[in-house]
């Protein structure tokens, strides 16, 4: 019986070792791995480095960006240096049409 109790606290220990460390650096990795590959042309994204900029062209492992609003700065990336996506194309065209829906709710109030 006494054995059984000195291999079963390492085996706890290995257990919550792999539940609290392991476990969420690998849902971390499978995340970014998603998003680097979601990322699209259009995207406004955040690099690791924290670089604001916007896609203008992907290759199998480097992203061209821009970083000015007249697109004369381009800025070519590894795609792993994604940190985040801020706004995909859709959701740019989405917040623009509200913007203007309310401007013509306020002028007739």
């Amino acid at each position: 019986m006494e054995e059984l109790g000195g291999l079963l606290l390492p085996l706890v220990f290995l257990a919550v070792l792999y539940l609290l460390l392991i476990r969420p650096q690998q849902k971390r990795r499978k995340e970014q791995e998603s998003m680097v590959r979601r990322v699209a042309v259009g995207d406004d994204i955040v690099t690791i480095s924290g670089l604001h900029g916007r896609v203008i062209a992907l290759d199998d492992t480097t992203m061209d960006l821009t970083v000015d609003a007249q697109g004369e700065n381009v800025l070519r990336f590894e795609r792993g240096s994604l940190a985040r996506i801020v706004s995909e194309p859709d959701e740019v065209d989405d917040v623009e049409d509200t913007d203007t829906d309310t401007d013509t709710d306020e002028d007739e109030a």
